[in-house]
């Protein structure tokens, strides 16, 4: 598959969605597993149904394919959506499908550039999530790299008969230490 560096982090790169991705994104978000840290447990998704999905997520302009820098491997995917140009908020989302790189880092440094493109390229003041109480790994994440518990929907998502929070998280431009003039070596004061 062909990518392009858009967002450069130590161990990974954001790429635009590639679209000849799709028999691995519909792998993916049929893994039970992943589709329940995600929400949709219960969605069956063929491929032209997640062809769909992976189009309009294209279309929407700020969703990208999380690539592993040393081997060019598809690792998942993240973006921000829900975008208001006039509060300058916005959601994110993100999942690491490929199993080979989960709890190693990888999300948070995907997250870390997502935030960094979100607060100093598109100029957003406040950026959410939202996730679910039974995801402790994602929560713990979310909390080292900064986002603050805003709120949660009790009892919100019921599995196998267990009632789980869904708990709503963000974070602030300025509590977010980013990274694009460095990257750049571009002078901020001129």
């Amino acid at each position: 598959m062909k990518y392009y560096r858009k967002l450069v982090g130590e161990r990974l790169y954001l790429s635009p969605i590639n679209l000849e991705d799709i028999d691995k994104y519909t792998e993916w978000i049929n893994d039970l597993e992943i589709a329940i840290n995600l929400g949709n447990a219960a969605a069956v998704f063929n491929q032209e149904k997640e062809k769909e999905m992976l189009e309009k997520l294209i279309e929407e302009g700020h969703h990208f394919a999380i690539v592993s820098e040393k081997s060019d491997e598809l690792l998942g995917n993240c973006g921000i959506f829900d975008l208001d140009k006039i509060h300058k908020t916005g959601e994110i989302g993100i999942f690491i499908g490929n199993r080979n790189f989960w709890n190693k880092g990888y999300g948070s440094e995907a997250i870390n550039l997502l935030l960094d493109y979100g607060f100093n390229i598109l100029n957003l003041h406040n950026i959410s999530l939202s996730v679910y109480s039974f995801n402790k790994r994602a929560i713990s994440c979310y909390e080292k790299l900064g986002f603050k518990v805003i709120g949660n929907r009790r009892e919100a998502r019921e599995i196998a008969g267990q009632k789980y929070d869904e708990i709503y998280m963000d974070i602030l431009a300025s509590e977010f230490e980013g990274r694009i003039f460095d990257q750049l070596k571009l002078n901020p004061e001129h």
